[in-house]
């Protein structure tokens, strides 16, 4: 016995260079992104002039695709080498980021604008598509299995702290430059993490993984959206990351028309991460024991509630007037938002812990790696329905106050700036959004219970067969 333990290695936070300054790239990136992508559905209306609705469909088709293309972007990286693909994906960035923001800037008709940006969306896409599997791939082969875990943790540290301080920056940003701003500032990011890979970054082997051909990605694509089983869970999950992913699509907006433009979705925005970070220690340690089937149907039966919060604050402004005093004369509205966007942190970390366990026992033995490489289509469904729903409810039901007729215009700008007067008529059910977010979000819990007895019945009859 005591041989054995003599074996094992003894762990260390020791990592190759190259490890590091792909952290350092990924800093930079995450930075850039999110500081981005927490304004950009308000960017395409305000600056350049798409309607709700539309931009909601142009930002789910950004996102969606974002998170589908890096399998196949990751064979292309394995050809042509890790340094070559970051290079070529931090320039596609640089670019596609600096056009977003001339697309707003540069006084361009309508049509150009509408161009220019969707344009320079999807050549965001690319560059993202493709950093996603090389530094990951990179973290993975500069550490051996025994510090792989210690790795993916830094990893995941330095993800959520380059989202923390995106977000940050673009509120300051915003109201002191302009929105057209945070994507220059994503462009400064991005051509940073360029320079940094150009000169420190060293290439890592990667010719054991040029085997895969397409034609094998796509079999396994295939494979995995033909089996019932596990794209049923995708999508019931997928309901949990459609109320979480309206930090980006609907609360931004929300918050400015309601709160006025002084509010800060931004930083509002951050409490999620804040809290996963404070909680996600021990509410693991507390689930430990849980079967993921649990864990996961209660991480869906509180997501629900967050968003029946945030549409509570009618209820909170009545009782508590304008403004809540001893909050600092916070509005109601943002106390409601701080309240559901920190529950849903805590639902997070009941969720997500125990997601790729269940995950992989819905795949066919033996095939649990392939399928756990496409868990994250929860997030492709999740962003392509989520943002597309949000443009239609925030046209309905908290509109653009551009769209306003010039009255209720001049009434909203009085009543976001000054509080004096009540919003127009238009925002009277804006909380209502809400409803139809939480409506999704029951719908998911209930659908869980169902999966749940379902394949727990099939599974029991598998085995008595056998």
């Amino acid at each position: 016995m005591s041989g054995t333990f003599a074996e094992q290695p003894k762990l260390n936070w020791k990592f190759p260079k190259t490890f590091w300054y792909a952290n350092g790239a990924e800093l930079f990136e995450r930075a850039a992104f999110y500081g981005m992508f927490i304004a950009l559905v308000h960017y395409l209306t305000k600056r350049i002039g798409f309607d709700d609705v539309n931009a909601g469909y142009l930002a789910a088709g950004f996102s969606s695709v974002l998170y589908l293309l890096p399998t196949f972007m990751g064979l292309m990286a394995d050809r042509i080498g890790f340094k070559t693909a970051l290079l070529i994906a931090f320039a596609l960035l640089t670019v596609g980021y600096a056009l977003l923001g001339g697309a707003g800037w540069m006084g361009y008709g309508e049509l150009d604008a509408k161009l220019t940006a969707a344009g320079s969306l999807i050549v965001i896409m690319l560059g993202g598509a493709i950093i996603k599997p090389v530094i990951s791939g990179t973290v993975a082969k500069c550490s051996d299995e025994h510090h792989r875990a210690r790795a993916f943790s830094i990893f995941y540290q330095v993800v959520n702290i380059g989202a923390f301080f995106g977000k940050s920056v673009a509120k300051p940003l915003r109201t002191e430059l302009g929105l057209e701003y945070i994507n220059f500032y994503a462009a400064a990011m991005a051509l940073c993490a360029f320079v940094l890979v150009a000169i420190f970054y060293k290439d890592v082997d990667t010719k054991e993984d040029r085997s895969r051909t397409l034609e094998q990605v796509l079999q396994g694509f295939g494979k995995v959206l033909s089996n019932f089983r596990f794209m049923a869970l995708i999508l019931i999950v997928a309901g949990f990351w459609i109320i979480q992913g309206q930090l980006y699509a609907t609360m931004p907006k929300y918050m400015l028309r309601l709160v006025g433009p002084d509010s800060s979705p931004e930083w509002l925005a951050n409490i999620n991460p804040f809290v996963v970070v404070i909680c996600v220690i021990p509410v693991t340690h507390l689930i430990r024991n849980f079967k993921p089937s649990t864990a996961i149907g209660i991480g869906l039966f509180i997501i629900p509630w967050t968003a029946m919060i945030i549409a509570a604050s009618p209820q909170i402004a009545e009782l508590t007037g304008g403004s809540i005093t001893w909050l600092g004369n916070m509005h109601p509205i943002t106390v409601a938002v701080i309240l559901g966007v920190g529950l849903q942190g805590l639902a997070e970390c009941f969720l997500s812990p125990k997601f790729l366990e269940f995950a992989s026992k819905q795949a066919p033995k033996g095939e649990e790696g392939l399928y756990l490489g496409y868990q994250h289509l929860t997030t492709f469904f999740a962003w392509l329905f989520g943002f597309g729903i949000s443009g239609h409810l925030l046209a309905r039901w908290c509109p653009d106050p551009n769209q306003l007729p010039e009255v209720a215009k001049t009434q909203w700008e009085l009543a976001t700036s000054t509080g004096e007067v009540p919003l127009p008529a238009a925002y009277e059910n804006a909380h209502y959004i809400w409803f139809s977010f939480a409506a999704i979000g029951f719908l998911a819990f209930l659908a869980i219970i169902c999966y749940t007895i379902i394949t727990r019945n099939i599974d029991s009859r598998r085995d008595a067969e056998r």
